[in-house]
C-alpha cells in the first residue's frame, strides 16, 4: 500500500519512479520493468501507468507506441538548450522580481535562502528542494505567470543533469561558498528594488552554475572560446 502521506498511489509511483530516475537508479538510456516495479512497489499497472505519462510529460520518460517505457538518454543538445534557456530567462526573472516584489515575496525569499543546504556530489532530496524552492520564490516575485510556468517547468528534467554534474565535481566543497554567496547576493538586490543588478548577478549566478559544467563534460569541449 502507497503511504497515507501520498494523495494517491499514482502519486507514490510517481515520486519513487522520479527520484529513480534522478539518482541514475534508471539510467539514461534504460528501459523500464514495468512489472517488476508494480510488483516492488505493491500495486497495480493502472497508478504505474498514469506516473509514467506525467513523467512522460515533463520529458522523464518516453513511452512508445507498444506501451514500453524508458529513461531518455542525457544529451548535450539538451543541456545546452536548458542551460541557454535558464542564462536568459532567471535574470529577466530576478529583474522583474526586484521590480515587482512585495512583502510576503521578500519573507519568502528570506526564508529559502535561510533554509538552502550545500549541494554536495550526492545531495540529500532536501538539499534539492531546498534549491529549488530558492528559485521558485524568486521566480514567484516576478509575478509573470508565463515566466514562472516556463522555468518551473523546465526544473526536473534540468535535475538530470544538475545531479550528473555534482556527481563529476572532483572538489564540491570549493563552490559551496561561492554559491551561498551568490544566493543572498541575489536577494539583497531584489530586496532593494535593483533590477539591473539582481539581473546582472542572476546571469552570473546561472553562467557558472553546474549545468554549465555538465555541457563541457558532455560535449569534452569548453562551452566558450
Amino acid at each position: 500500500m502507497a503511504p497515507t502521506a501520498y494523495l494517491s498511489k499514482s502519486d507514490y509511483v510517481y515520486d519513487d519512479l522520479k527520484g529513480r530516475i534522478l539518482r541514475e537508479e534508471l539510467p539514461p538510456g534504460s528501459a523500464v520493468n514495468q512489472e517488476h516495479i508494480a510488483e516492488e512497489l505493491g500495486v497495480s499497472t493502472t497508478p504505474l501507468r498514469e506516473a509514467l505519462k506525467r513523467l512522460g510529460t515533463e520529458g522523464l520518460i518516453i513511452l512508445s507506441s507498444h506501451r514500453d517505457a524508458r529513461v531518455p538518454d542525457l544529451s548535450v543538445a539538451e543541456a545546452r538548450s536548458l542551460f541557454e534557456v535558464r542564462l536568459n530567462l532567471d535574470p529577466l526573472a530576478a529583474g522583474l522580481a526586484a521590480e515587482r516584489r512585495d512583502g510576503l515575496d521578500i519573507a519568502a525569499m528570506r526564508q529559502a535562502t535561510a533554509d538552502l543546504m550545500p549541494l554536495s556530489r550526492l545531495p540529500e532530496w532536501g538539499s534539492l528542494l531546498a534549491h529549488r524552492e530558492y528559485h521558485r520564490a524568486i521566480y514567484r516575485a516576478s509575478h509573470n505567470q508565463v515566466l514562472i510556468g516556463i522555468l518551473d517547468g523546465l526544473w526536473d528534467k534540468a535535475d538530470r543533469y544538475r545531479l550528473r554534474g555534482l556527481r563529476n565535481r572532483q572538489h564540491p566543497s570549493k563552490h559551496q561558498a561561492r554559491v551561498r554567496d551568490e544566493h543572498e547576493s541575489i536577494v539583497a538586490a531584489v530586496e532593494s528594488g535593483d533590477a539591473v543588478q539582481a539581473s546582472r548577478l542572476m546571469y552570473a549566478h546561472v553562467d557558472r552554475s553546474v549545468l554549465r559544467e555538465v555541457i563541457t563534460t558532455l560535449e569534452g569541449t569548453p562551452l566558450h572560446d
